[in-house]
């Protein structure tokens, strides 16, 4: 704890020489060498949305210079490996395809998620993978409610897997090549943000241990199998801070001790750093610590468009070693693929009837980058 308080602070006096923070960026710097990554994070589309998504691709996203889309599949993929495991909506390989194409045609690169670790349920429902192998649940003794609420005695959020669980890699890793392969992606994004249920007591394989080490293991694990066919692995950064040091809490961070993890995983794994409610600057932390390392605004269009300066200025204002691992900037979407463009095309009337903050977000961070000219 002392030590990451220590790295904040040097953090801090480093960054704490420019006074303007919100003073808009100005450089004459190309695109690719001003942010590497200019990300977008969204649901993959249900069957019936795939065209209208590939038209926001060609329309939207090329325009941008978006060149990394960031695609939640989980299980809603017409698995070959893994038929059992194919969830509603699940998108056959042909529609997949058009999206690839759309992506090569825009420069964009893709890369496909499943939630592994944590988010293996929601609300009352319990995720496809649990459903089909419940001896995979870290707490069976944890029922899902008839209807959810937030807080409850279980302190039920989302359901964990046990990743100890004898096996369990034998479903999970070939569910995870296939995707890559049918995405044509050289990376993976594993999800692994908050984990609530980790290194439970009453687990007979894993309670008592170190909640660091297991989930460091884990990322390792997940890690190393890519590795073998030359694919990177992309996370969520907040089970690696320390919510309570830092003040950031129990989601944007961790309080049930994992966050000693990021000085236990390999430092090849790319950090999505999301805050959204703030911009707080915890990429500084992770470029630190020598990882790679984008920042992820979501629906504050003014944190956002912060967010992108932040960046710029990390870069500006770093060593060599250091510039590098400021990647850039990963926009997230949290709604529905096909709500999120309603929300996008819907009239800019204070009566209409969808959220407008992920659009505006949307639209801020990107003239914030400087790159829709």
């Amino acid at each position: 704890m002392k030590k990451l308080m220590v790295t904040l602070l040097t953090a801090s006096v480093l960054l704490s020489f420019n006074e303007a923070k919100s003073a808009p960026f100005q450089s004459l710097q190309t695109i690719a060498d001003t942010l590497p990554v200019r990300g977008f994070a969204i649901g993959a589309p249900r069957p019936t949305g795939v065209d209208s998504f590939v038209t926001f691709i060609n329309k939207e996203l090329g325009p941008r210079h978006v060149n990394t889309l960031i695609l939640r599949v989980d299980y809603h993929y017409q698995f070959k490996s893994h038929p059992e495991l194919i969830d509603s909506f699940a998108l056959s390989k042909k529609e997949v395809k058009k999206i690839v194409k759309a992506c090569k045609e825009n420069g964009i690169q893709i890369i496909p998620q499943i939630n592994l670790l944590g988010h293996q349920s929601e609300r009352n429902r319990i995720g496809k993978l649990l459903a089909v192998y419940p001896q995979f649940d870290e707490t069976p003794s944890v029922l899902m409610p008839v209807k959810y609420e937030w807080p409850n005695p279980d302190y039920l959020y989302c359901k964990s897997y046990c990743p100890l669980y004898p096996g369990i890699h034998d479903v999970i890793f070939p569910v995870i090549d296939e995707m890559c392969d049918v995405f044509e992606s050289n990376a993976f994004h594993a999800g692994m943000d908050e984990v609530f249920y980790i290194a439970m007591p009453k687990c007979p394989r894993c309670g008592g241990h170190d909640p660091a080490q297991i989930f460091a293991d884990e990322v390792s694990r997940i890690d190393n199998h890519l590795a073998e066919k030359g694919r990177k692995l992309w996370i969520w950064g907040d089970r690696l801070l320390d919510g309570k040091t830092t003040g950031l809490g129990e989601w944007e961070a961790s309080k049930n001790n994992t966050y000693r993890a990021v000085d236990m995983i390999p430092k090849d794994v790319v950090i999505c750093d999301w805050h959204y409610e703030r911009p707080d600057q915890t990429a500084v932390y992770f470029a630190m610590k020598g990882f790679k390392v984008m920042t992820c605004p979501w629906r504050d269009g003014k944190t956002g468009a912060q967010q992108v300066n932040d960046m710029h200025r990390f870069r500006e204002s770093s060593t060599p070693e250091m510039k590098e691992r400021f990647q850039g900037i990963l926009q997230t979407i949290w709604s529905r693929n096909d709500l999120f463009l309603k929300e996008f095309y819907a009239p800019d009337s204070t009566n209409s009837p969808y959220n407008r903050g992920q659009a505006d977000c949307f639209r801020k961070v990107f003239s914030a980058m400087n790159v829709n000219k």
